[in-house]
């Protein structure tokens, strides 16, 4: 009996394990599928693939309850994310669990309520399934820390990048559709250009921040597997529902009949989001594109660099007006960066018992606490970056093309155990090119694109001034439409 109930659960897996999120939402709404049987079957796919992974801390049965919970809302037809499962990074809190953020030096207390993106997800309807691994405090790029390693859906020999490691890992497996996660220097886009998914992270003040937003430097976000999806997933973070279709147009699109009561914020309609039946429409940015733009010194994959000017070429093609960004990121804005990870690591131990922390974050919080004496904390390169520097330096584009990683994913290994330079060293040579756009709080997107000779996915990074989230939705949609997502190896 147990068998054949197991055979078929491995059919109705075959079902809805690797569809969208607004696939299975659409196919819940109009009563095709319930949400009780969507979230078994991605349970069931996280036990046979997660021990491969990693990728969560913890995997929370409950969720068929809260499913079954779902199924009865009298609101069902009108839920945009209805019974769609969702990872939650574990820096993130959710209600009744303890938000260990990758540390065993944390409180294991629950928490007492839902962290406001997560409460907007289930008022959206969404099934949270589980909480996923990140490095300790989300302080690195690597997806290590006491509670495992994260390794590469890819590779399972490399990391999958951080800190939202799991949640990066997790979609790419095809364990969840949808994962939420948090960027303060990269934290979203270095894990999805790394395991092949996309994620964005938003400009300032678009989305509720973690409780421990760096000073501002960090942003919540979504990861996905389509642009739609990411799109949507951003509207229900962001309260705004103008985002939801913003993928098609590049622009904010106002709610279309059929209307539905909307979750995002009160006294709102919303479009019913249906799966993407055409490709985006046509529009005219003017992109650059810069295949080095990292100080001199650090170098640059030339695969990288080919896959920015393959998807420069592709939004060409698409009708945009597309040319080259030859100047290079300034060696001060390096050093400001570096100074205030460092400085923001201390702050991040402060008050946790050292001899529970991993020698990699007592060594960074050293650094930036002798930094902080020294009084080299990089705020005044943060201010002069986001005050003019970037806008100089970003010139008169619309929208700009680089490479998120600099090198394929190190080793996946425990590097919490090893000291400061190791580290250090092998972070900033693995992903320099995302933090600038956390030290002046403008949006960036990264779009897998193309595969590495090493087998391993290559994804660009797209950044806007401040407000331009749908115009890089849009050239995402592009991308994606004339680049297909490719499939981690063994898990479609």
């Amino acid at each position: 009996m147990l068998a054949r109930k197991r055979e078929n659960l491995q059919t109705l897996v075959m079902l809805w394990a690797g569809r969208s999120a607004i696939e299975i939402a659409t196919a819940v709404r109009h009563g095709e599928v319930t949400a009780t049987t969507v979230v078994e079957e991605h349970l069931h796919v996280i036990s046979e693939r997660d021990p491969r992974v990693g990728a969560f801390r913890r995997v929370r049965e409950q969720a068929v309850e809260e499913a079954q919970a779902v199924q009865k809302r009298r609101d069902l037809a009108e839920l945009p994310l209805a019974g769609v499962p969702v990872a939650v990074k574990d820096n993130l809190e959710v209600a009744g669990e303890p938000t260990r953020g990758g540390s065993a030096g944390t409180a294991d207390s629950p928490a007492p309520q839902d962290h406001v993106t997560v409460a907007r997800l289930r008022a959206a309807g969404a099934v949270i399934v589980g909480l996923t691994n990140l490095p300790e405090l989300g302080l690195t790029a690597f997806g290590d820390s006491a509670y495992g390693i994260v390794r590469n859906p890819w590779n399972p020999a490399r990391t999958s990048g951080g800190s939202s490691s799991g949640s990066a890992a997790a979609v790419a497996a095809g364990m969840v559709p949808i994962a939420l996660g948090n960027d303060g220097m990269g934290s979203l886009r270095i894990p999805a250009a790394a395991c092949g998914v996309l994620a964005i992270k938003p400009g300032t003040g678009l989305v509720p921040g973690p409780a421990d937003d760096w000073d501002g430097l960090t942003e919540n976000g979504p990861l996905t597997t389509t642009v739609a999806d990411l799109s949507l997933m951003l509207s229900v973070l962001a309260a705004d529902p103008a985002l939801a279709e913003a993928w098609r147009t590049g622009r904010r699109v106002d709610p279309r009949p059929p209307m539905l009561r909307s979750v995002w914020a009160d006294d709102a309609e919303v479009w019913d989001p249906q799966p993407p039946p055409d490709s985006p429409e046509p529009f005219d940015l003017r992109v650059a594109y810069a295949p080095q733009p990292l100080p001199v010194g650090l170098p640059m994959d030339k695969e990288f660099q080919a896959a920015v000017r393959a998807a420069a070429e592709t939004l060409r093609v698409a009708g945009h007006t597309v040319v080259e960004h030859t100047r290079r990121l300034p060696a001060w804005l390096g050093h400001a960066t570096i100074a205030t990870w460092l400085c923001r690591s201390a702050a991040a131990a402060e008050g946790l018992d050292r001899r529970s922390l991993e020698r990699r974050t007592r060594s960074l919080a050293r650094a930036g606490r002798v930094l902080a004496a020294l009084k080299l904390n990089g705020v005044r390169g943060r201010e002069r970056w986001r005050a003019y520097g970037a806008d100089q330096w970003f010139g008169d584009a619309d929208v700009l093309i680089t490479s998120v990683l600099a090198t394929i994913p190190p080793r996946a290994e425990r590097w919490g155990e090893r000291g400061f330079l190791r580290n250090a060293l092998a972070n900033v040579r693995f992903a320099p090119a995302a933090s600038p756009w956390n030290m002046c709080g403008w949006p960036a997107i990264t779009v897998p694109i193309a595969t590495h000779s090493s087998a391993m996915p290559i994804g660009v990074q797209l950044v806007a001034p401040p407000g331009g989230e749908p115009h890089l939705l849009g050239l995402a949609a592009q991308l994606q439409s004339a680049h297909p997502l490719v499939r981690a190896p063994g898990y479609n």
